[in-house]
C-alpha cells in the first residue's frame, strides 16, 4: 500500500483515479490471518453417502422404440435389449466441500447508475471458506463384477450460486420470493477493510476459477469468498440460503410419457442438485434494517415454513 500513499502525496490532479487506484489495491491484497472468537464462524462438514454414487433408470430413449419387445428362441429374454434398457445402472464419482461461513451482514455502498450517478444502497452479504477436506466417493469395480466405493480426494473448483429466498413472502408465481446473488465490485474493498479476511477474497466469478486441492491437515486455510445481495425486500423475516456447488451429486428423473420415439435425448428428463439449505430469521421491522437482528436457526413454532424438524438449522436438500 506505500506506493498508493506516495502517489496521493505527489500527483496535485487527479484525485479521484488515485483514490479509485487505491481502493482497487486494497481489494487485491491479502491480510495477515486474524484469530477470531470462538462461535464467530460456523462450519458445515461435507455430506457423502455412498446412496450418491450410483441411480437406477430406465434408458427410455431405447426402451421406448416400437417392435422392441420380441420373444427370443436360444436365448434368455433378460438378454433382449427390451430388457437390458428396463433397469440401468449408472455410476459417478461423489465430492463434497466443507463450508465455514460469517455470520450475515449488512454495508451501504455507494452503486453507479446508468445515469452516471451513484445511489447509495444496503448490501447483504456473507463471507465463507471452502475446504477440501475429502470424503469423497468413488465407485470401483470388483475382480468378481460387483462394485466397491474408494475414498477420493481430487482437486475441485467450487462453481457457486447462492440464493436467498423468503419463505413468507411470495413471487407472481406463488413461490418463495427469491433473489440470486450478484457481483458488486465496488463493494469488494468497503467489506474487506471491515471483514479482514485471513486470505485474498474472491467474488462468486473469481472463486470459481481457483483450484480447491485437498487439505491434508487442519492447517490448511482453504479459499474465502463473499457472495453479495442487493434490493432484498425489507419485510423479509424468514428466510433461507441455498448453496449449490458444494458437492457434484445429483439426481434425475424421467417424467412419465414425456419422452416419445423421434424426440430429442433427455426430453422431459429432470435434473436436481444437492444444495445447502442454511436457515435464518430476523425479527426487526421493515424500517430500520440492522444485521444485528438477523439469526441463524429457525424460530419456534415457525420449522413448518423452512420444512425442517424443530432445532434443524441447517439441511441438505435436493432441488
Amino acid at each position: 500500500m506505500g506506493f498508493f500513499v506516495k502517489s496521493l502525496l505527489v500527483i496535485s490532479g487527479g484525485l479521484a483515479v488515485v483514490l479509485a487506484i487505491a481502493e482497487w489495491g486494497l481489494a487485491q491484497q491479502p491480510t495477515r490471518l486474524r484469530k477470531l472468537a470462538p462461535g464467530v464462524e460456523t462450519t458445515i462438514s461435507p455430506d457423502v453417502t455412498p446412496e450418491e454414487t450410483f441411480s437406477v433408470h430406465r434408458l427410455v430413449e431405447l426402451h421406448s422404440l416400437p417392435n422392441l419387445r420380441w420373444t427370443p428362441n436360444f436365448t434368455p429374454e433378460s438378454r433382449t435389449l427390451q430388457a437390458m434398457t428396463q433397469d440401468v445402472v449408472f455410476r459417478r464419482h461423489v465430492w463434497c466441500l466443507e463450508l465455514t461461513f460469517k455470520p450475515l451482514r449488512m454495508i451501504r455502498v455507494d452503486i453507479p447508475q446508468p445515469s452516471g450517478k451513484m445511489q447509495r444502497k444496503l448490501i447483504w452479504y456473507m463471507v465463507y471458506r471452502v475446504r477440501n477436506t475429502g470424503g469423497g466417493l468413488q465407485p470401483e469395480r470388483q475382480a468378481d463384477g460387483t462394485y466397491g466405493l474408494q475414498p477420493a480426494t481430487p482437486e475441485v473448483h467450487f462453481l457457486p450460486q447462492f440464493v436467498l429466498e423468503s419463505h413468507e413472502l411470495k413471487d407472481s408465481r406463488g413461490r418463495g420470493k427469491a433473489y440470486l446473488d450478484r457481483v458488486i465490485p465496488v463493494a469488494m474493498a468497503p467489506i474487506i477493510r471491515r471483514e479482514k479476511p485471513s486470505g485474498t477474497l474472491h467474488n462468486s466469478v473469481q472463486i470459481s476459477e481457483q483450484p480447491i486441492p485437498f487439505a491434508t491437515d487442519q492447517t490448511d486455510q482453504g479459499v474465502w469468498g463473499v457472495v453479495t445481495w442487493e434490493n432484498i425486500d425489507p419485510r423479509i423475516d424468514y428466510f433461507s440460503i441455498y448453496v449449490a456447488g458444494l458437492t457434484n451429486a445429483y439426481r434425475w428423473v424421467d417424467l412419465d410419457g414425456a419422452y416419445r420415439p423421434g424426440d430429442p435425448p433427455g426430453k422431459g428428463r429432470r435434473f436436481v442438485r444437492k444444495q445447502l439449505q442454511l436457515n435464518f430469521w430476523r425479527p426487526g421491522d421493515q424500517f430500520d434494517e440492522t444485521e444485528s437482528e438477523i439469526h441463524f436457526g429457525t424460530p419456534a413454532e415457525k420449522e413448518g415454513l423452512y420444512r425442517v424438524p424443530k432445532g434443524v438449522d441447517h439441511t441438505w436438500v435436493f432441488r
